[in-house]
């Protein structure tokens, strides 16, 4: 008996002692943590190795001039593209009908929260580092037709950046992929909506694909008071061997790394909500 209360003496030891014991992780956990904390961190290294390895091949391997704009002359299949641009533009005007919907890039790409944190860079994804998404692909059929004559297609997006939206200087990761625009809306004056790629100041033109290597510092600006949209593309960097036995061999890898599993949940997660409505 307890001599203040008069009630039975509780132990209050092993009751103090119990959640240390519950809690408090075995030993071989703990160094099973630790070693897989360790292989993850050797398995980035190796992994930016091999990139920047694969970079220094590719630097000097590339069909094209290492320029950071490239004349439409050096990829034939260009004109194709260009001369059904209005379906394209047809698919994406049904788009646009929910533009209030669509994600902010960085809501999908996490990692583009360096240049961009508000809702005014909206993307509407068909394709991702090879994987096609396709419940959006079936809004835009003859969209994803005319993306099968670019050799070597990658990720393909319509990206639609609202009235007054800047994206600061920013660069690509990896100098494996060239990029793609296909003007689809230039609100006028055409001149008030720019894209620098290192020295280069272009201007889009509606129904006119543009070719630039984003691993150039560039930088984006929609100084007009509409939205400007193009068809958004990354496709692979006319390589020669043994570089574009590389290349192809790590972008294939690309849908395993973190970064893009981590987009591919977070659009799955929109997906099912833009569905659902």
């Amino acid at each position: 008996m307890s001599p203040l209360s008069g009630h039975p003496a509780i132990d209050t030891s092993a009751t103090l002692d119990a959640p240390a014991s519950r809690t408090a992780p075995p030993a071989a956990a703990v160094r099973r943590s630790e070693k897989e904390r360790r292989d993850a961190r050797e398995k980035r290294r190796l992994v930016e190795r091999i990139a920047r390895w694969a970079k220094r091949l590719n630097a000097t391997h590339s069909k094209v001039a290492d320029l950071s704009v490239f004349d439409n002359r050096d990829f034939p299949w260009v004109a194709d593209i260009e001369r059904d641009w209005r379906l394209i533009r047809t698919e994406l005007d049904r788009v646009l009908q929910r533009q209030a919907d669509l994600p902010a890039f960085h809501e999908v790409v996490a990692e583009f929260k360096t240049i961009t944190r508000d809702n005014h860079w909206k993307t509407f994804f068909l394709l991702g580092y090879g994987a096609p998404l396709w419940r959006n692909i079936e809004q835009c059929p003859d969209t994803w037709r005319i993306l099968q004559r670019i050799p070597g297609l990658k990720t393909a997006m319509f990206s639609i950046l609202e009235p007054g939206k800047h994206l600061p200087p920013h660069k690509g990761p990896y100098n494996g992929v060239l990029r793609l625009h296909l003007a689809l809306i230039v609100p006028e004056p055409n001149d008030a909506l720019t894209l620098r790629v290192g020295d280069r100041v272009c201007h889009w033109q509606e129904g006119k694909v543009l070719i630039f290597d984003d691993y150039f510092e560039h930088e984006v600006w929609n100084g007009s008071t509409g939205t400007r949209v193009v068809l958004f593309v990354d496709f692979l960097k006319p390589l020669r061997f043994p570089a574009n036995i590389v290349n192809r061999l790590l972008l294939r890898l690309a849908p395993f790394t973190p970064f893009v599993r981590e987009a591919q949940e977070r659009h799955r997660a929109w997906e099912k909500r833009y569905y659902a409505k």
